[in-house]
């Protein structure tokens, strides 16, 4: 669980603290119930969803984008360290024989 602290204007405030007290819930119950409320209200607004669809390609595409450049510097790697490894073994061969 993580702690959050905000800073609310004395009016919002002592509503808050009023309205918490009325419905018998602590001020931090009241809290969580309406963030919870607005984000359920926010997930549900269809232009949130178009940015989120729009941020998931985006970061599909990066990931793809990143996969290929260590696909291309691993096959790099290996077919330098197979170079490295032939010529190391011939040179053993040219030595002992």
């Amino acid at each position: 669980m993580k702690t959050l602290a905000i800073r609310l204007e004395d009016e919002l405030h002592g509503r808050l603290g009023m309205l918490s007290k009325l419905s018998g819930t602590s001020v931090t119950d009241t809290i969580r119930v309406a963030i919870e409320k607005h984000l359920d209200t926010l997930a549900a607004d269809p232009t949130i969803t178009a940015k989120a669809e729009e941020l998931r390609a985006a970061i599909e595409q990066e990931a793809a984008q990143q996969q290929e450049a260590l696909a291309a510097l691993l096959g790099t790697a290996s077919k330098s360290a197979a170079k490295t490894t032939t010529t190391t073994t011939r040179g053993s061969r040219s030595t002992k024989g």
